[in-house]
């Protein structure tokens, strides 16, 4: 009963939160301050945060509980936060992260970077033998994937959010779907094939396609055709989960806030996060005020700088990292760092 309640609770909490959301933008909209434009961020912080699946692991918890103040996260010398995004399956009761990818935002800039970490990864889990990366999560959640992450790819980790594939689906049918070019292969492909489970949804052709929730997850799983750009298997996976991001990106920064705030109220409830509410409300003004339009992405490990043997210490088909320069290279990417740059930070860098 106190669980229903509470549901009910939170359903009556939203709605005010969305129409004192909405009054807040209207105003601010008439008013066109900066001051008052501060006001709806920190409106729409508050809001975002309450929707959210809020699950703040022990260790993020701990250094908000000794921050003085929730300013204290953010460092003017260093204004990059590092967000781990992944997606989680459910196999005959086992959960899977079958897609893991950085985002890093620049709170004062507002640029948005994304980098893939590629599955197969061999690495360090901490506690456990090494494995492949997607096998972190199995053996001890989310903050043994973060941990895992931390110790190999030498990055901290702000926080992070994922969404089981389900909802995946649903956050893109939110938002109207997502427009991908396809080769006539990948529709051939997607047509014929059972990556996207609803059959009724395999009507996919060459050129220019509006996918559908289901439609677009079954893109993002293909791994034996060529992308359009001619990359393949795992490769080519990542390039397309990237591509869908991009395109949920490009089509909320085209909406009126007032459709971007409904679309955020029902697709966030999907989302498991740890963020903070006052880093909701530093990410919004930088993204709202910079007018950044666009979204760079990369993948790690980079071309050139990794060996795939069919077998490495018991582990089929691992991908063997030249660490130190696939290192450098995310961080040349993330910071903007020149490569003594880079070097400096790897040779300084501490889990702590």
């Amino acid at each position: 009963m106190n669980g229903k309640k509470a549901k009910r609770r939170k359903r009556r909490l939203r709605k005010i939160g969305m129409v004192l959301l909405i009054i807040g933008v209207i105003c601010g909209g008439i008013v066109g301050t900066k001051a008052g434009r501060k006001i709806i961020y920190k409106l729409a912080a508050h809001h975002i945060h309450n929707v959210l699946n809020n699950e703040a692991t022990q260790k993020k918890q701990g250094k908000m509980d000794n921050a003085n103040t929730g300013e204290d996260i953010f460092d003017d010398k260093e204004p990059i936060l590092n967000y781990l995004i992944f997606g989680i399956e459910e196999i005959a009761g086992d959960r899977n992260t079958d897609s893991m990818l950085i985002a890093s935002v620049n709170w004062k800039e507002g640029n948005i970077k994304i980098t893939s970490l590629m599955r197969d990864t061999y690495v360090e889990i901490p506690g456990y033998r090494s494995n492949k990366l997607n096998a972190a999560y199995a053996d001890g959640g989310t903050q043994k994937l973060i941990d895992t992450v931390e110790q190999n790819y030498k990055i901290h980790i702000n926080g992070y959010a994922y969404v089981n594939f389900e909802n995946f689906e649903k956050v893109i049918d939110l938002v109207g779907g997502v427009p991908i070019d396809l080769t006539k292969e990948e529709a051939y492909y997607l047509d014929t094939k059972n990556y996207i489970s609803e059959h009724k949804n395999r009507t996919v052709s060459e050129g220019r396609n509006l996918l559908n929730g289901n439609q677009a997850l079954g893109y993002c799983r293909i791994r034996h055709v060529n992308t359009i750009t001619n990359t393949h298997d795992d490769y080519g996976r990542t390039e397309r989960q990237r591509r869908v991001l991009s395109a949920i990106f490009d089509k909320c920064k085209d909406k009126n806030p007032i459709d971007l705030i409904s679309i955020m109220d029902k697709s966030l409830e999907y989302v498991n996060t740890d963020v903070s509410e006052k880093e909701i409300e530093y990410i919004l003004e930088a993204l709202v005020e910079k007018h950044q339009d666009k979204m760079e992405s990369y993948r790690i490990p980079v071309d050139g700088l990794f060996q795939d043997p069919r077998r490495y210490e018991g582990i089929t088909y691992p991908l063997i990292l030249d660490w130190n320069q696939n290192i450098l290279k995310l961080y040349q990417f993330i910071y903007g760092d020149t490569l003594e740059e880079a070097q400096k930070r790897l040779s300084t860098w501490s889990e702590k």
